[in-house]
């Protein structure tokens, strides 16, 4: 049975706990596995250089199945696709546990990269079940609480985790947590409509080719690739894409959403968030070079100083939530990214010699500003999208996000080797300009008619 405006209470709560259960693991795992990294390549006895490839296969297979997923959770239903990304990505989680040489890990690492893309690719289509409309924007405040939470904890967890344990309980703990929100999801989860399509394999293909190597690509820049390893990797991810995009263009349920992108807001929302993410990982990536090489900060105190941003986020995010029930997107989105970008540029004009408080509250302005977009920006791409494609919306969310991320670490990369003794200065001039110019695409949306979810709902049929 499907429910048409979201779930009862209690039972909205255990469904919303499933949820959170699923992407805090998700989250929670790509933080902690960046802190553990260096345990990890001395135990398994691997250089630096190659231990990257235990992110790296994660984040790969995250970016090039996020789509096919939400596909195919709008083919099969999000409650499936959900469970089964849990079960891949608990039984991966093990065998990352027991994994005795790199090969072995690395492989198991992509294998949950491709679980946490099932759980991330439908978490947004099966709150919009969960809740009811007039309260979407406060379930994707509580989504956006959950993620700026555990991004915010997961250093600090890692930390904790190895002071008493071996890097193996890093993923051992994903096992019970996991099982706990399977047989919770059995019973709480909605069942959703289905389109009954076919999945379309072809398409799946040259999805993963046209990411996958755009990703590489990017990450070449800051990676050390030579430029024409560079240029033809995103020759070739154009070449896939133009191929995928037209292949797209014939069918009724694209696994690539072209359909939802024709929608202005929609396809507004989508380019605002990548700046947007591009502007928050150009800062996540280079203020801890300056706090510790520049301040001589400890790891700790870096952590420390970086957290009041995820901390303010997670704070405003369910407060804009709410006012996104009742205020435009654009203008809501566009004020944040403002204050971001003015953050950003304080941040850069910090003196040589701050104060612990001229940085805090500078940091606390980003994730003011952060927060107050995030939720409204996530609400207006599910809300215009017709029910039955909202898989489709939430995996074009995430991928946004994942392009907004991976760009903006690559170049803080390409900076760092360009102007090496002003990279954090120009790094965060760099991303308050990315955070501007997402601010101005933002208020765009100002000027377009918002349909709302009964009209999109007429376009359903």
């Amino acid at each position: 049975m499907e429910h048409h405006d979201g779930l009862p209470v209690p039972a909205r709560y255990l469904a919303i706990l499933t949820i959170a259960l699923g992407l805090i693991m998700a989250v929670l795992d790509g933080a902690i596995a960046n802190v553990a990294l260096p345990t990890i390549a001395r135990d398994l006895q691997m250089s630096p250089a190659s231990s990257i490839w235990v992110v790296n296969a994660y984040q790969l297979a995250v970016t090039v199945s996020l789509l096919p997923f939400a596909a195919l959770g709008d083919m099969l239903g999000y409650r499936r696709v959900y469970q089964a990304g849990l079960v891949v990505f608990t039984l991966a989680s093990l065998a990352c546990a027991q994994s005795d040489s790199l090969l072995v890990l690395a492989i198991a690492r992509m294998v949950q990269g491709f679980g946490a893309s099932g759980i991330m690719s439908v978490n947004t289509a099966l709150i919009r079940f969960i809740y009811p409309r007039r309260m979407l924007g406060t379930a994707m405040g509580i989504n956006a609480l959950m993620v700026a939470v555990s991004s915010a904890v997961g250093p600090t967890v890692a930390s904790a985790i190895l002071s008493v344990a071996s890097w193996q309980w890093l993923f051992y703990v994903n096992v019970p947590i996991g099982a706990a929100a399977l047989l919770l999801g059995l019973r709480t989860l909605p069942e959703t409509a289905t389109t009954g399509e076919r999945f379309d394999i072809g398409s799946a293909l040259l999805n993963a080719a046209a990411f996958g190597l755009l990703i590489t690509g990017i990450d070449g820049l800051g990676q050390g690739e030579t430029r024409v390893e560079v240029l033809v990797e995103l020759a070739l991810a154009c070449a896939a894409g133009t191929w995928l995009v037209l292949r797209q263009l014939r069918r009724t349920h694209p696994l690539l959403p072209v359909d939802l992108l024709r929608i202005p807001i929609f396809a507004l929302s989508i380019g605002t968030s990548v700046c947007s993410f591009c502007a928050q990982t150009l800062a996540y990536v280079s203020l801890p070079f300056f706090l510790q090489d520049a301040l001589g900060k400890s790891q700790v105190a870096t952590g420390l100083l970086m957290t009041p941003w995820p901390l303010t986020v997670a704070v405003v995010a369910p407060i804009a939530g709410r006012l996104a029930d009742r205020y435009s997107a654009g203008l809501l989105g566009g004020a944040g990214l403002l204050a971001m970008s003015g953050g950003l540029v304080l941040l850069a004009l910090l003196p040589d010699h701050p104060a612990t408080l001229d940085i805090v509250w500078r940091m606390v302005i980003c994730g003011f500003g952060f927060g107050l977009f995030q939720t409204p920006n996530n609400r207006a791409m599910l809300s215009v999208a017709p029910r039955h494609r909202t898989g489709a919306a939430g995996g074009m969310l995430s991928t946004a996000r994942l392009l907004g991320q991976t760009t903006g670490a690559a170049l803080v990369a390409v900076v760092f080797g360009l102007v090496p003794h002003h990279g954090t200065t120009v790094t965060l001039l760099v991303g308050a300009a990315f955070a501007l110019g997402a601010a101005g695409v933002s208020t765009l949306r100002l000027m377009q008619p918002a349909p709302g979810e009964e009209a999109t709902a007429g376009r359903e049929g």
